[in-house]
């Protein structure tokens, strides 16, 4: 792992707690009812970071069997006790320990922007896929699309001008043209693939929960932490979002590809 794909000691939390309402929760819903039109009863989840999506897949696919993977083991530590309904277990992507054939829907909710090599992730999950079924996954649109982290990006340059760290709109938001995402499933041997550009509404307590998350519960933290004291700077990028966003619970647009392939 790189310090773009770590979540380290209370990472985890902090991103299910802060983020997860409000960033993942909505498309986890919407997915889980495109996951359930197939009635499948073997599923592999990749990336499945602290379950958010897993337990809508739990709750849609009562009699079927979910295994939910991830790279990070404090993930699969979480995700564990958030979402027991599933099977947990650490995997990468590109190298999944399932055999050929084995599982009836794959799902991957907001993970593919961190996998190094994607065609070959992509070529893993049709590896294990039987004959026919589908890949369902999502990637967030550019950061500009969606008010909550075009925020944090505007509050970052405002708060480290000379030197704002890139994370968010270089990696989770970093894979966002549907061409590329259709040619790196081609190349992982898909050649039946629909992209959908899908507008879901987030919600969260306060901008000062958003930028709680972000800084302290996802990777830019360790980009801060080089920059300076990580406190001062959250609560700085907390200010600079609620003056954007407005004071008490906040709601924006959420702009993701929501991309299936057979």
């Amino acid at each position: 792992m790189t310090s773009d794909t770590a979540w380290l000691g209370s990472m985890p939390e902090t991103y299910d707690r802060c983020l997860g309402p409000a960033l993942f929760a909505p498309f986890a819903a919407h997915l889980a009812g495109l996951a359930a039109v197939d009635a499948p009863v073997r599923v592999l989840e990749l990336a499945a970071g602290t379950g958010v999506a897993t337990a809508e897949l739990v709750r849609a696919l009562p009699d079927a069997t979910i295994t939910a993977t991830d790279l990070n083991p404090a993930m699969v530590a979480w995700g564990c006790e958030r979402v027991p309904g599933a099977t947990w277990q650490p995997a990468d992507a590109g190298a999944l320990p399932q055999p050929d054939a084995s599982v009836e829907l794959v799902v991957c909710q907001f993970g593919a922007m961190f996998f190094p090599d994607r065609s070959g992730a992509f070529a893993e999950a049709r590896r294990v896929l039987a004959a026919g079924r589908r890949f369902l996954l999502t990637t967030w649109q550019a950061v500009e699309a969606s008010p909550f982290p075009a925020a944090l990006t505007d509050a970052l340059d405002a708060t480290l001008p000379d030197d704002p760290p890139t994370f968010v709109a270089r990696v989770p938001h970093g894979y966002h043209d549907p061409a590329q995402v259709e040619a790196d499933l081609a190349a992982g041997g898909f050649d039946d693939v629909a992209v959908e550009r899908v507008v879901l509404t987030g919600e969260a307590p306060s901008a000062r929960t958003l930028a709680e998350g972000f800084c302290l519960g996802t990777p830019l933290r360790f980009a801060l932490e080089q920059r300076g004291d990580l406190g001062a700077l959250c609560a700085a990028v907390g200010d600079h979002m609620t003056a954007t966003l407005g004071d008490g619970p906040v709601e924006g647009d959420l702009a993701a590809l929501v991309v299936t392939a057979r």
